[in-house]
């Protein structure tokens, strides 16, 4: 596969966004989020979800002008309006206000409600641990997900990550609490290949292996079941009830819902400077010790090395530094529709 390289992409996606009215920096944020997200190869939250804010942008469900602001806030918490605006603005400006309340107080809780669709949650917790800090990030969403038990969906394939700076790359997991995040399922019926039945629960309550099903007939499946349940349920609390943004079917869907509706999604963002806590020079020693001893773990056959969480993505990002992005169909497909829906001929790497 022609690989794309991070430049090209970046710009084709910045210039997509400021055809919509979005400021400057607002196209540079959203832009660098998405694409770095596809740098580590997790393509169901990057570039491909360009063509669905860009129709929210125009369609004003997600106003190009908004701007989030302090609602109200204590010296280590606050509560973030995003004004409907792009969820990657949001939450980046929520997120930096609860690393400089963290650099000051040690820890900060920052809650962020009325915002777009967040996209991948890992790129904020990555934000922090860049600033030398650990980082927690939730969210929310319109109900995707089975309870244990139930035949239709309870809550949102509702996000948790978190990012641990080390002295080389950070320690980064950003997961949805479904069995497998929505985008997979799209991408895997749109690709014409079959799905696990750990995948989604069918309108008799009962495991379903038709990916056509979802989600106007089908749930998906909650993590490790009543495991996954919980955690979408703290996610919930933290992302939505505290700050009193929407919850559950409040959350419109940013992909079916009209252009002109917002979406209503909230995250959550929890952070903790080190160096607030321990010396870093001590803290980097234990956590090289700590690595080493995961690293040096026996193996199956066939494993070179046990990983840590995110150290596949780091590797495929160095990957793509250096030799481009290598974007599956699906996502050029997607791309080429950004070009269709503001008017633009196709570029040639996208061809």
């Amino acid at each position: 596969m022609n690989r794309i390289s991070i430049d090209q992409l970046s710009a084709f996606v910045t210039f997509c966004l400021r055809s919509t009215g979005l400021s400057e920096a607002d196209c540079v944020v959203t832009a660098d989020a998405l694409v770095s997200t596809d740098a580590l190869g997790v393509f169901t939250h990057g570039s491909k979800l360009l063509v669905g804010y860009l129709k929210k942008l125009q369609g004003g469900g997600y106003p190009p002008s908004a701007v989030p602001r302090i609602e109200r806030q204590g010296p280590t918490w606050a509560v973030i309006d995003g004004n409907a605006g792009l969820g990657q603005v949001g939450s980046t400006f929520a997120m930096g206000t609860a690393i400089d309340k963290a650099k000051t107080y040690g820890v900060a809780f920052v809650t962020l409600r009325n915002t777009g669709h967040i996209g991948a949650a890992g790129c904020y917790a990555l934000q922090a641990a860049k600033s030398g800090c650990l980082a927690m990030v939730t969210g929310n969403d319109m109900p995707s997900v089975a309870a244990p038990g139930s035949k239709t969906a309870v809550l949102g394939s509702n996000p948790l990550a978190y990012a641990i700076p080390t002295a080389g790359d950070p320690i980064l997991l950003d997961i949805a609490t479904a069995a497998v995040a929505g985008g997979k399922v799209y991408a895997a019926w749109q690709r014409g290949e079959s799905i696990p039945a750990t995948w989604l629960i069918g309108p008799d309550g009962l495991p379903t292996i038709d990916g056509s099903l979802y989600p106007h007939s089908a749930a998906l499946a909650p993590m490790a079941g009543h495991k996954g349940y919980g955690l979408g349920l703290w996610c919930e609390v933290l992302s939505a009830l505290i700050p009193g943004g929407a919850m559950t079917w409040q959350v419109g869907s940013w992909i079916f819902d009209a252009p002109s509706k917002p979406s209503l999604h909230n995250a959550s963002f929890m952070v903790m400077d080190v160096d607030a806590m321990t010396d870093r020079a001590v803290y980097n020693t234990r956590m090289k010790s700590l690595i080493d001893e995961i690293h040096s773990a026996p193996t199956a056959e066939g494993i070179a090395s046990v990983l840590l969480p995110g150290e596949r993505e780091f590797q495929t990002a160095n990957v793509a530094a250096q030799n481009g992005i290598a974007l599956p169909e699906d996502v050029r497909i997607k791309l080429r529709e950004c070009a269709e829906v503001i008017g633009c001929a196709v570029p040639d790497f996208l061809k």
